[in-house]
């Protein structure tokens, strides 16, 4: 058998410019970065040029790992005489068969080609060095001859036209060349496989078909030997031996071939196949000048046993058979089948797994990359569009048809709608209905309290008004300060107001008692836990005809057992395109790629088909079972009268929401109406207290008063005072006065101002709003007799509603204290007052405190 010579070449330093265009385009410590990549590139090359390896399997590891590593180069390096690529670069190689010939060029793909020639050439080594004479050493031969055809098949579809490219080429890497040589070493395997039949002693007629592909194949290799650019590039012993070996295994098919005709006593083409078997062999021999001698033995002795068996054809026929021979030349093909095929090296050649120069993406790479992403996302969005769109038709057709709440129901696994279950849930986590009475006591109590604190602030300014008028009666015009009815009309007025706020709540409190009365059959549903035992339930039918009730309900349950699996495969699909897209990576595949990226993408693109195919069947096969599930549940719902179970549960579904709604309602106006009456106890607790200081100055202005008289009376004549004497002039609520000059301590110092130690006789102890300014009377007027202005406008309530909007307004400087029944109190549970044509309207009551409100309402009265 043959094996070829590796190419020779020419050692080149590739670190240099290929770090020098790192540190250029990219940054310099990127080249550093890269700095073992680079070293690793320049040792294999320098190994690659050296001497051949004494083991050609390390030889053979060598040249995989510098293709990979070119691969990786071409797409990151541009190497060309082009003034902007790596021009410095000059590749040179030998001819394996003229190696006074060579091939100069600055193309990488010259550097490819020669490396997987050498490649080929290696395996081929290596299958001529096993021992052929055991199976072992037959079955390694075959491997390492069809792994040789592998990279020779490899070289002339992906670099034999590109390194062929220019004047500077050689003949043993073009098209032509690697193609015979491919042809050659799977002659070669596939006589290793015939030595195998041979030894293992098969039928002639599996013999004579394995044979003869050997010689096929060596006749295609001779055919290409024959011809231009190859019919005198090689050694004539090259030609002589592949003529050699294409006759000797055609006359071994025609040797086995006459065996099995033997057997079935087809003796004339027997005769016809010996014939021409032993006229290819002289025909041969003939030019068989410079081959091997072990081939001539080989030859040798099949001629023989041809002519042995030739001649015995021949007497047999002669004596026994009298058949006519026929001309060879009209014989049909000898059988062929071929053991053997082409190795395919992309795996072992595929560079996009290398971790070498990773960091560099060039900006063709990023450009088909995000084109591919495109491509795939186009994908996934619309195959996901595909699931969800079979999801959403599957909960609308069941809804449609009411399933799977029939069954449901049928079982006693009753529900209700979510957003209905949320509002029960609402309602029962608020205490329900039952609640409502609690609620109300509160709302009673704060009633009280607020009429309570209404009693005491006017039993206050009463008890101050009687003690003044007392002292009017006694003292006659000496008495001159104002009177009380004067100074607390504006806080008798806020009074009066929250009285009649007050007796209209009370009006509306009764109403919303009454409506809780009214309406507490309704809300009784609400009390119901679980709310589902208040739902109808779906009965089997009383009299049955064929009883076929329960094949009925099986039936339909199975087809939605089965349209259940098929809505988990669609969510199992969608996980698996959404895991698909995240492992496909398929940048180092587009580095790596050195033809097409339309042929790259295309490839890629097909993983996905199988996903795609099985989510066409899984929504075709789910519209079939909707279908099939609505003629179940159209005979489901005849026999189980459907219909008249859905009118009952609509009417218990409306139900429930009239009493969420009418409990929401009282819930409503129970607060509203507490917070009226927080805030008027507010309100009215301030005015308590501006009457109390108001009571504790009147008070203290008594006091003086009395003591003016009294030194006034003092300074008249004896007469005077003993007509005067009989009057006594009591101090109410007057303390034990120690010195004159020191002031009187209020009943509540802390909230009544302290008067001037030396008043004068003269002075006016209060200023009633409006009025200028007494002689005598210096002190301000206190801050509870500020007049109070009507609010600018009125915003009326809307007809019908429970309670009047509020206002977004803010309050006015000095509000006066006022409250309307219930701020927003609506409908039939407030009755407003009319209101005079042309005044302006005043609130009825303002809320004070600390902070005021964001929002204050006004309303007519």
């Amino acid at each position: 058998m043959l094996a070829i010579y590796e190419k020779k070449t020419t050692s080149l330093d590739l670190y240099r410019p290929l770090r020098n265009y790192i540190a250029m385009f990219y940054s310099e410590r990127e080249a550093q970065n890269l700095e073992d990549d680079l070293q690793t590139v320049k040792q294999y090359r320098s190994d690659l040029a050296r001497q051949p390896d004494p083991s050609p399997t390390s030889r053979r590891d060598l040249l995989q790992k510098y293709f990979k590593a070119l691969c990786l180069i071409e797409i990151r390096f541009p190497i060309s005489p082009d003034n902007d690529h790596i021009n410095s670069v000059t590749f040179v190689w030998y001819d394996a068969f003229k190696q006074k010939q060579k091939a100069s060029q600055q193309n990488i793909h010259l550097e490819k080609a020669a490396t997987l020639f050498n490649l080929g050439a290696v395996y081929s080594q290596i299958g001529l060095s096993f021992d052929r004479a055991t199976v072992e050493g037959r079955r390694q031969a075959i491997h390492a001859f069809i792994a040789a055809a592998g990279a020779f098949a490899y070289l002339r579809d992906n670099a034999a036209a590109k390194a062929s490219v220019g004047t500077s080429t050689t003949v043993d890497v073009s098209v032509e060349c690697v193609g015979m040589l491919e042809r050659l070493m799977l002659a070669q395997a596939q006589e290793c496989v015939f030595e195998n039949t041979i030894s293992k002693g098969s039928t002639p007629g599996v013999s004579a078909k394995i044979s003869r592909q050997v010689g096929l194949y060596y006749e295609e290799a001779l055919a290409a030997l024959n011809v231009a650019p190859l019919k005198d590039h090689f050694d004539k012993g090259w030609t002589a031996h592949v003529q050699l070996k294409a006759a000797l295994f055609y006359a071994e098919a025609c040797y086995w071939y006459s065996l099995e005709l033997h057997e079935k006593e087809d003796i004339a083409e027997e005769i016809a196949r010996l014939k021409s078997g032993a006229s290819t062999i002289a025909e041969a021999k003939k030019s068989s000048k410079g081959a091997a001698a072990q081939l001539l033995d080989a030859i040798s002795k099949l001629e023989a046993n041809i002519n042995r068996n030739l001649d015995r054809a021949v007497k047999e026929n002669d004596r026994v058979y009298l058949m006519r021979v026929p001309s060879p030349s009209f014989l049909p093909p000898l059988p062929a089948f071929s053991m053997v095929k082409t190795m395919p090296m992309n795996e072992v050649l595929d560079a996009s797994k290398e971790k070498m120069f990773a960091s560099l993406v060039p900006d063709s790479s990023a450009k088909a990359l995000s084109r591919y992403t495109e491509m795939v996302d186009n994908i996934i969005r619309t195959q996901a569009e595909k699931l969800q769109q079979g999801s959403e038709l599957t909960r609308v057709r069941l809804k449609e048809m009411d399933l799977p709440d029939s069954i449901l129901s049928l079982e006693g696994n009753f529900s209700l709608p979510t957003d209905l279950k949320e509002d029960v849930e609402a309602v029962q986590i608020s205490q329900g209905p039952a609640g409502l009475e609690a609620e109300l006591q509160q709302l009673m109590d704060l009633r009280r309290v607020n009429q309570e604190l209404l009693v005491q602030t006017e039993e206050l300014l009463q008890k101050e008004a009687t003690e003044d008028s007392q002292f009017r009666s006694q003292l006659g015009t000496r008495w001159t300060r104002p009177q009380s009815s004067t100074l607390t009309k504006n806080l008798q007025d806020r009074l009066n107001r929250f009285a009649a706020n007050l007796k209209q709540a009370v009006d509306s409190d009764a109403r919303i008692e009454h409506s809780v009365r009214d309406h507490s059959a309704l809300m009784s549903i609400l009390d119901c836990q679980p709310i589902e035992s208040a739902l109808p339930s779906l009965a089997r039918p009383i009299m049955s005809l064929d009883a076929n009730e329960d094949a009925i309900v099986g039936a339909l349950k199975q087809s939605l057992r089965q349209l259940e699996t098929l809505g988990a495969q669609r969510a199992g699909l969608e996980d698996m395109l959404k895991e698909m897209k995240w492992k496909d990576d398929v940048l180092p595949k587009l580095m790596t790629s050195a033809g097409s990226f339309e042929d790259l993408f295309r490839k890629e693109i097909a993983k996905y088909d199988p996903i795609c195919e099985d989510i066409a069947q899984n929504i075709e096969g789910q519209e079939q079972l909707l279908l099939q599930i609505q003629a179940r549940n159209e005979e489901f719902s005849a026999v189980f009268n459907l219909q008249d179970y859905k009118a009952s549960r609509e009417k218990c579904y409306k139900q429930i929401q009239a009493a969420i709604a009418k409990y929401r309602e009282i819930k409503e106006n129970i607060n509203e109406g507490l917070k009226f009456y927080v805030s008027l106890q507010d309100a009215i607790t301030n005015i308590k207290q501006q009457c109390s200081d108001f009571v504790m100055t009147r008070n203290i202005q008594c006091q003086e008063m009395i003591e003016d008289v009294q030194r006034q009376m003092a300074g008249l004549s004896f007469q005077d005072h003993k007509n005067t004497g009989s009057y006594s002039y009591p101090a109410i609520n007057q303390p034990h006065q120690t010195q004159r000059s020191s002031s009187h301590p209020p009943s509540d110092p802390q909230n009544v101002p302290h008067p001037h130690p030396h008043p004068q006789p003269q002075t006016q102890y209060f200023q009633p709003p409006g009025q200028s300014t007494i002689p005598g009377y210096a002190h301000p007027p206190p801050p509870y007799t500020t007049p109070q202005q009507p609010p600018p406008y009125h915003m009326p309530p809307a007809p019908g509603a429970p309670y009047p909007p509020r206002q977004v307004q803010q309050p006015p400087t000095n509000q006066e204290y006022g409250q309307p029944a219930y701020p927003g109190w609506r409908g039939s549970y407030y009755n407003a007052h009319g209101q005079q044509p042309g005044s302006l309207a005043r609130p009825t009551y303002t809320i004070p405190g600390p902070y005021p409100p964001p929002h204050q309402g006004y309303y007519r009265q």
